[in-house]
């Protein structure tokens, strides 16, 4: 099964639902096999480290997946989630913010 989303790498997100609701971040890295992406800051767990070669061990935060229907596009000038749509002009898709028709 091929997984289009409309979020990518790099996009501002906020967070609809789970403990982090309402916290934006960046997505770091797209997971599209089982839906889900990682986010900057969001999701974070404390995962017990053993040593390795290079670096010591400890308890250290990580970030975890989240699914992709938990979060939004985040536009900084409304100051909330919305929806995003595509728009073809001269040949060229483009990806759009759906309430207000500018492009991303």
């Amino acid at each position: 099964m091929n997984n289009k989303f409309k979020l990518k790498k790099g996009d501002e997100v906020i967070v609809l639902a789970g403990k982090d609701k309402g916290k934006t971040g960046k997505i770091i890295k797209m997971v599209p096999k089982k839906m889900k992406a990682i986010v900057s800051e969001i999701n974070k767990v404390k995962k017990n480290q053993k040593p390795d070669n290079n670096q010591p061990g400890g308890i250290i935060d990580k970030e975890m997946p989240i699914h992709i229907s938990n979060l939004s596009f985040y536009d900084p000038e409304l100051k909330k989630g919305v929806r995003i749509g595509y728009k073809l002009e001269n040949n060229k898709k483009s990806r759009i913010n759906k309430s207000s028709d500018k492009e991303i």
